[in-house]
């Protein structure tokens, strides 16, 4: 199994020696959209095996929804592939040039960051979104899927591979880990050095507090989603319950949706039942604080203090009060992840200390928490979403996968 592994880097390594031009690069990602398109049916039929299996063990509904592909998941990933291709290649581009008095000219340059280990759950969209943006960047990718998605994972993977190979490209640039052993996740994050210069992992908290504890590799990720939407006193309430209603339950699987709501006190009375009704009638589970079960007449569960702390990734929503603007920041910052938070009010100056005091990486104003994508940062999709305090942060898209160099020339300076 570590020879697998190490036949695999040393195949990534020699991919990435290669240059590649953006005509190449888009020609490969084109000839990808048209293999999908060609291969759906293959593809869904793929799929079904795999959801099958999900179902016959029990997987839940929302993880079965992420694992399903069908004609309008495959058209949203003949989508996102597009988009990247109408992207501009972030490598090559010169981030900065000065000329110092010593007569050198510096310029920093950008480019690829090498070979990326990708470790995910679920949802098969990963392997096409993650194979494209790694490869427009100029990076060698290896691809460890859960076992849940391994048919639908193993024929996007190789057809990509198949585009490379066609147009006459080393087809380890992608790389597809075939197999199902929990044990070569371990070897993966820990006997890789050599040959992995990052590793992304993509799915739930147990999944990446692995990674963070096994890994002898830098990490860009986060550990989970605890998002939250905070209802100002000055919100206009017609606004609130509409992004809430979002927020919550367009998706309740993905890591940006709002697991807690924040109202200020002084609009308790007249937004608890406005706002939350709407969530219950659509089958939203609410828990409250002591303030909010008093004041909304719905059917409501006592909230505790580990349920701050809770990403539910289900139609469950934490709900409490707050006096003021600086105890919901401080909230968040206490309980929240550092991924995505947004606030709902009129007044722009509550707005402004709000997006600059809490810590995420993604802040909001008047809007829904499950924008938190790459997708919709015009990134063309993303690897995933890093709440790191160092860079790259937030959606991690075609321009976050990328490093530099400095270039240096003269006209043979010499250093007194």
């Amino acid at each position: 199994m570590k020879k697998e592994l190490i036949n695999i880097g040393i195949k990534s390594k020699k991919a990435i020696n290669s240059q590649l031009i953006s005509k190449k690069k888009n020609k490969v990602l084109k000839y990808y959209c048209y293999l999908i398109k060609k291969n759906k049916r293959l593809i869904i039929n793929q799929n079904k095996k795999d959801v099958f299996d999900a179902r016959k063990k029990g997987l839940k509904d929302n993880l079965i929804d992420r694992l399903i592909l069908n004609e309008k998941k495959i058209s949203g990933i003949i989508n996102s592939i597009e988009s990247i291709i109408k992207l501009k290649d972030p490598t090559g581009i010169v981030l900065e040039k000065w000329k110092r008095p010593s007569g050198l000219n510096i310029s920093k340059i950008s480019i690829p960051i090498g070979i990326i280990g990708v470790i995910y759950e679920s949802r098969p969209n990963v392997t096409s979104d993650v194979a494209s943006l790694c490869f427009k960047s100029g990076n060698a990718v290896i691809l460890k899927g859960g076992k849940e998605a391994i048919n639908s994972n193993r024929i996007l993977s190789k057809l990509f591979r198949t585009s490379l190979k066609k147009n006459d490209i080393d087809e380890n640039f992608v790389q597809f880990i075939d197999n199902k052993s929990r044990k070569i996740v371990d070897l993966l994050l820990t006997k890789m050095n050599k040959y992995i210069d990052v590793i992304i992992p993509r799915g739930g908290k147990q999944l990446v507090k692995k990674v963070q504890t096994l890994s002898n590799l830098p990490i860009i990720g986060h550990l989970e989603g605890i998002c939250h939407t905070f209802v100002d006193k000055d919100a206009n309430l017609r606004i609130a319950q509409k992004i809430i209603y979002n927020a919550k339950l367009r998706n309740t699987a993905i890591c940006g949706a709002t697991e807690t709501i924040l109202i200020h006190q002084k609009i308790l009375n007249k937004s608890c039942n406005y706002i939350l009704e709407n969530l219950e009638k659509n089958g939203c589970k609410i828990l409250g604080d002591k303030k909010v079960r008093k004041f909304y007449k719905g059917k409501i569960f006592k909230a505790s203090n580990k349920d701050w702390s809770r990403e539910y990734l289900s139609p469950t929503v934490s709900v409490k009060s707050v006096n003021n603007l600086n105890e919901a920041i401080s909230h968040i910052n206490k309980y929240g992840t550092m991924h995505t938070d947004s606030i709902i009010t009129k007044k722009k100056i509550t707005a402004k200390k709000f997006l600059s005091s809490v810590n995420s990486s993604i802040a909001m104003h008047n809007t829904s928490t499950q924008f938190a994508d790459g997708g919709e940062f015009g990134f063309g999709g993303e690897v995933g979403i890093s709440t790191n305090t160092l860079p790259p942060r937030g959606p991690v898209g075609l321009n976050q996968l990328v490093s530099y160099k400095y270039q240096i020339t003269s006209n043979g300076k010499i250093r007194k």
